[in-house]
């Protein structure tokens, strides 16, 4: 499987994740001249910007380690020319899902771990 359908694979975890914990997946994979944000979800007063790390494992690094402080600005401003584009009420916040399949997408079940305020 080529590395962008794997990405798919895993941001389709983390949506099935989300979905099951009550978000409404507002957007995905929006992209700007700025950077991409993999996953726009809302739930209750929360408008989440989430951030998906795919991993085989954490032998080497946590997948929330490859969210570097560069790659976190470049989400911001995406969000906020986002933002600008969509009037909301809600609290956006960085979220950051990281998800490990050792066996890729052949993965039966993946160990998910969903970071609220990643960016904190």
């Amino acid at each position: 499987m080529l590395a962008r359908e794997l990405g798919a694979w895993g941001e389709e975890r983390a949506a099935k994740y989300l979905r099951r914990r009550g978000y409404t997946i507002v957007e995905r994979n929006f992209r700007c001249r700025f950077g991409e944000i993999d996953i726009i979800a809302k739930r209750r007063d929360i408008l989440a910007f989430v951030e998906v790390k795919l991993r085989k494992n954490a032998n080497f690094a946590e997948a929330r380690e490859f969210v570097t402080a560069a790659k976190q600005q470049r989400i911001i401003t995406a969000a906020g020319l986002w933002l600008a584009s969509h009037a909301t009420e809600l609290q956006p916040r960085f979220d950051v899902i990281e998800i490990y399949a050792p066996e890729s997408e052949n993965t039966r079940e993946p160990k998910i771990i969903h970071i609220e305020n990643a960016f904190d």
